[in-house]
C-alpha cells in the first residue's frame, strides 16, 4: 500500500531537474579554454572544438563549446588566408650583387681578350711538299705557290676572314677565296671539295677545303695565292714570312 500511495503521489507531481552550476574551478577552466582559443585564432590557426576534451566532464565540454562559439570558432573550420608579404630590398645587398655581376663580366671579357690575343692569327694553309714558287714558269707567270700532298689533305684558312667565293673557277677547277680584314684576299685553287660557302666567317686554321687535282693540274696539290688590298697578286712566301710563317 505504501508503494502504491507513493506511485500515485509521484504521478501527479511535476519533477524539476536541477543542473548544478559548475564550480569556480570548472568555470576557470572554461575561461582558460576560451582565452586559448582566442590565442590560436590570433596566430592564424584553426581549432576543431569538437576534438577538445576537458577532464572528461560533459558539462565542461559543453561550456567550452559555448565559449568557442562566443569567440568566433563555431561552424566549419576553414583554411587561414595568408597574405603575401613584400620585404623591401636591402640596398647593400643589391649593391653587392651588382658588384659581383660586374666583376664576373669584367673577368669574362678579360678571359676572352687573353684567349684572342694568344690565338694563332696566321697559319700555313696546308701540309705538303713545296713544288713551285711565285714567278715565271714554263713561259708563263705563276702567281702563287704550290704545295703537293694526297687528295683529301685538309686545307685551312691562312687567316681570319669571310669567304668571298666558293665554287668553280677557270683553270683551277674549284677554288675558295677569302677576304681578310685589311682587304687582302687569299686564294686556294685545284681543291677537291669545298667545305665553306660564300659569306661564311672563318678563322685562321679552320678547315675550308680538301686538296685535289682539278683544273689545269699535273698532280694533287694546293695552288695558294695572295692578292693585296689593291688587287695585286703578290708573292705568298713574302706575305707568309711577314706574318711569322716560313716554309
Amino acid at each position: 500500500m505504501v508503494e502504491a500511495a507513493l506511485r500515485s503521489h509521484l504521478s501527479g507531481t511535476q519533477v524539476v531537474h536541477r543542473i548544478t552550476a559548475p564550480s569556480p574551478t570548472a568555470r576557470g577552466r572554461v575561461v582558460v579554454a576560451a582565452v586559448a582559443a582566442g590565442a590560436f585564432m590570433a596566430a592564424g590557426q584553426t581549432i576543431d572544438h569538437n576534438a577538445v576534451t576537458i577532464s572528461g566532464d560533459p558539462t565542461l565540454l559543453a561550456s567550452a563549446q559555448d565559449a568557442s562559439t562566443a569567440v568566433g570558432l563555431g561552424g566549419p573550420a576553414s583554411a587561414p588566408e595568408y597574405l603575401p608579404v613584400t620585404r623591401p630590398a636591402d640596398p647593400a645587398s643589391l649593391e653587392a650583387v651588382q658588384a659581383m655581376a660586374k666583376g664576373q663580366r669584367l673577368l669574362d671579357e678579360r678571359t676572352t681578350q687573353e684567349a684572342e690575343a694568344s690565338r694563332v692569327q696566321f697559319v700555313l694553309p696546308t701540309k705538303g711538299v713545296f713544288t713551285s714558287g711565285y714567278g715565271a714558269r714554263w713561259g708563263v707567270f705563276h702567281y702563287g705557290i704550290d704545295l703537293a700532298n694526297a687528295i683529301g689533305t685538309p686545307i685551312v684558312a691562312a687567316a681570319d676572314g669571310v669567304v668571298a667565293e666558293s665554287g668553280p673557277a677557270s683553270g683551277f677547277g674549284l677554288w675558295v677565296r677569302i677576304r681578310h680584314s685589311d682587304g687582302t684576299i687569299t686564294v686556294y685553287g685545284h681543291i677537291n671539295r669545298s667545305l665553306v660557302v660564300q659569306g661564311q666567317k672563318v678563322r685562321a686554321g679552320q678547315e675550308i677545303a680538301e686538296m685535289g687535282n682539278r683544273g689545269n693540274s699535273t698532280g694533287p696539290h694546293l695552288h695558294f695565292e695572295v692578292w693585296n688590298p689593291a688587287g695585286q697578286k703578290i708573292n705568298p712566301l713574302i706575305w707568309l714570312h711577314q706574318h711569322g710563317i716560313d716554309l
